[in-house]
């Protein structure tokens, strides 16, 4: 029975080269794991001598932590996984973890924005930014992001190439690697086509002053040669707070699952938003389904002419009782 101290990144090279995943989910991997290992460490405990109790007693001391139920619930899939892969490597001669049942989820309904609201962060997305150039990247970003629905890495890393020739469909590489074809909107290939104007006119100023030229259609200067999610995170709350919509219910996520809503709620078929939000699994998708009829239930609850009056009946009794 091994107690390699190297298999936690050892199951992220694997992980990276086998099943291809991001950058983001490895990171999370190694957060994870890292800190089931510091755990073990402190009770001079190894991966390779862990049981099954152990594993249990770090999930009850990730439950005294307050831990979130979904955040419990990742620890231990990152745990199972890596003892999988330790079974089947041979570096132990049974798994402990596999046994073991997680606290499972809770469900949560995703959070969503109105297509008013989203018009506002739109026409402010059009109208904020310390110069021309930035006001029509900002509009790039914002109709790409809501005309596609793409993830936010996916997004900001957008090759430049990709985007060329005014499209109406553009190729995005998601989790994993896979590619699916994601629709371009009207006013998201005229914005498109504004912002590579301007972009391809400052990297030729950078060329001509021996700097590099980006491949990436949000270009930046740092590490990653692109737009960073971290950057857009704080953007997108900046025009937030230029639209009049709450900072706190506007994040790249919230708009994807806008365009989800927005597409369900016109018309569109789940299986065609499964496509083109990159969902494995239709079941994913079925989420969006959830969120409509809330919103509809909420819509009957307030306006409905039944439900009005029965509302009213219920403060008037409410009323004479206090009475």
């Amino acid at each position: 029975m091994s107690n390699n101290p190297n298999w936690i990144s050892v199951f992220l090279e694997s992980q990276a080269a086998e099943v291809g995943a991001a950058q983001n989910t490895l990171a999370a991997y190694a957060r994870d794991l890292g800190n089931y290992s510091d755990w073990l460490n402190s009770r001079q405990l190894g991966m390779g001598m862990a049981t099954q109790n152990d594993i249990e007693a770090y999930l009850i001391h990730c439950e005294a932590q307050g831990l979130a139920i979904s955040t419990r619930a990742r620890r231990l899939s990152a745990i199972k996984q890596l003892y999988r892969f330790a079974f089947e490597e041979g570096f132990r001669s049974e798994n402990p973890a596999i046994r073991i049942r997680g606290p499972g989820k809770a469900k949560r309904l995703p959070k969503t924005l109105s297509e008013e609201q989203v018009d506002n962060l739109l026409v402010a997305a059009r109208q904020c930014g310390r110069s021309t150039a930035d006001k029509l990247r900002n509009t790039c970003l914002m109709e790409l992001l809501y005309a596609t629905g793409m993830r936010v890495t996916e997004l900001v890393s957008l090759p430049v190439s990709s985007t060329r020739g005014d499209p109406n469909m553009l190729l995005v590489k998601g989790k994993g690697g896979k590619e699916r074809m994601v629709p371009l909107s009207p006013p998201a290939r005229e914005a498109l086509a504004a912002w590579i104007g301007v972009r391809d006119e400052n990297q030729e100023v950078a060329r001509l002053k021996g700097k590099p030229v980006s491949a990436f259609l949000f270009p930046s200067s740092g590490k990653s040669g692109h737009l960073t999610r971290h950057r857009f995170y704080l953007l997108i709350k900046e025009l937030s707070v230029a639209a009049g919509v709450p900072p706190t219910q506007v994040t790249p996520h919230t708009l994807r699952h806008a365009f989800a809503t927005h597409l369900l709620a016109n018309g569109a078929d789940l299986r065609v938003i499964q496509t083109f939000l990159g969902h494995a699994d239709v079941a994913t998708t079925e989420i969006y389904t959830h969120v409509l009829e809330e919103r509809l239930r909420d819509l009957v609850e307030g306006h409905h002419p039944l439900a009005v009056t029965a509302r009213r009946k219920s403060d008037g009794s409410t009323s004479s009782d206090g009475q």
